[in-house]
């Protein structure tokens, strides 16, 4: 089963939001919880990247490459780079996975490879 990211459109203004906010930022004037869900594209842009070397004791890895990516619908979002090389502009490919391991819980998010 494939899973997705939600990005939340309001259902006033079509202002769309991610992450989730309470109330929208383009209209102002929507009640709590009106909003529609909407997938987030998977495929987008490298914006900027960054490695992280001193990373918290749940975390299996010596290293973690972070990006953020412009997606095709032009919102962005924050994921792991799993790129040897990264670009800034070069086209990824998004996948949603565990991303850390907690006992008794996985935590998913999206994790993008070169397209």
């Amino acid at each position: 089963m494939a899973r997705e990211i939600y990005a939340y459109r309001c259902r006033l203004c079509d202002t769309m939001h991610y992450p989730f906010k309470m109330v929208c930022s383009g209209c102002k004037q929507n009640d709590f919880f009106e909003f529609d869900t909407v997938p987030l594209p998977k495929v987008g842009r490298l914006l900027t990247f960054t490695r992280v070397y001193n990373l918290p004791a749940q975390y299996e890895v010596a290293t973690l490459g972070l990006g953020i990516v412009e997606l095709e619908n032009g919102m962005c979002m924050l994921g792991q780079l799993e790129i040897d090389e990264p670009e800034i502009g070069m086209p990824v490919q998004g996948t949603v996975e565990i991303v850390r391991v907690e006992p008794y819980d996985n935590y998913y998010g999206m994790v993008f490879r070169a397209a």
